[in-house]
């Protein structure tokens, strides 16, 4: 069942034009932007002034990748159950940290919770103790077991994102070998939004366009890289609700509970995470619509489908965003890492 559709009128011409139709598929050319203003019927002058525009709007947050987890560098969710009158300190100690490229605030006794990522699991640890050391705090560490769905993207005429798609494959991406991690680093940091970008790159890395294109498809091809194109900020875009529902899920039942919930309509992310004392849920899903009534949808018919109502399970809606920025798991943190007082980015309170 769809939901019903924002009318097109409403939404800004960029978003529609610049960012629906490439939150995946960025062209592997060595003129993109000029492929992309073919398509849309512009001048490839107006298409980068428009990339532009959403990216210091706050709608874009880069042109990049997604890697398959096993490609390389290591990341963990963590929760931290903060006293009300800490939590915006806190917040500010987890924002500050480099490693940290999600910092929300949701509706539950461990009501902060941010994604730490490392370019190795010792790097992750390390900055896991250094966070505890700063805050007096300890955090439930939740390390991903399995992803059966993670290429987030957003249908900018719906209410809730994305629309129904098959299981993705099981693949193990082989990592990402050495000599290729400075590319895979660029990649993670952004396309430069210029009209031969993987020239750039290229000359950067001493190696060839045609080599930069054909290692980028190959990532592509192996399941490596999960997506390419359009990386956007849902909360710009009015997509302003989210809420992750936590399952205990049998063991023997949770891959096939988890491959159900990837193919409904409106669930954006779903995966398994090992479990931890005092935390027993084994499956996660994530449902990110443009108000709340929208999720709760999605949530009961997600639930009724896949028959999970037997199983434990909790609601965890965001009510404030602290921080949302790309991860860090092929370039180096910078060598300041202490704890600052945080941008208004990453302090920006949102309703969710």
């Amino acid at each position: 069942m769809s939901v019903p559709a924002t009318p097109a009128a409403t939404l800004p011409a960029l978003e529609l034009a610049l960012l629906n139709p490439w939150q995946r598929g960025f062209p592997l050319l060595r003129a993109p932007f000029q492929h992309i203003a073919d398509q849309a019927g512009m001048a490839v002058e107006a298409v980068l002034a428009g990339y532009a525009q959403l990216q210091a709007s706050g709608a874009l947050s880069r042109i990049g990748g997604v890697f398959a987890g096993h490609a390389g560098g290591a990341a963990l969710l963590a929760a931290m159950a903060v006293p009300p009158e800490r939590l915006h300190a806190v917040a500010a100690q987890v924002s500050a940290h480099p490693g940290v490229n999600h910092n929300y605030e949701r509706e539950h006794h461990y009501n902060l919770w941010f994604v730490m990522t490392g370019q190795d699991d010792a790097a992750v640890r390390a900055a896991m103790q250094s966070l505890a050391d700063a805050t007096g705090l300890p955090a439930l560490q939740l390390r991903m077991a399995r992803a059966y769905r993670i290429d987030l993207g957003f249908d900018l005429r719906q209410r809730t994102a994305p629309t129904a798609m098959a299981a993705a494959p099981v693949r193990n991406a082989l990592p990402i070998a050495a000599a290729d991690r400075p590319l895979a680093a660029l990649l993670e940091a952004g396309v430069p939004l210029e009209a031969q970008p993987f020239d750039r790159w290229a000359e950067m890395l001493g190696r060839t366009p045609d080599d930069v294109l054909h290692t980028l498809q190959q990532w592509l091809d192996s399941g490596t890289l999960r997506r390419l194109g359009a990386i956007v900020r849902h909360h710009e875009l009015g997509f302003d609700a989210n809420a992750m529902t936590v399952f205990n899920i049998p063991d023997a039942q949770v891959d096939a509970c988890g491959e159900a919930l990837a193919r409904v309509t409106g669930v954006t992310l779903a995966y398994r995470r090992e479990r931890a004392e005092g935390w027993p849920y084994n499956l996660y899903c994530m449902v990110h619509g443009r108000d709340r009534a929208a999720v709760r949808d999605v949530i009961a018919r997600a639930i009724a489908d896949v028959g999970l109502a037997q199983y434990p399970h909790e609601v965890l809606f965001s009510c404030r965003r602290f921080k949302q920025t790309g991860p860090r798991r092929f370039r180096a943190l910078p060598e300041a890492a202490a704890p600052s007082a945080a941008t208004p980015e990453e302090l920006d309170a949102v309703a969710g």
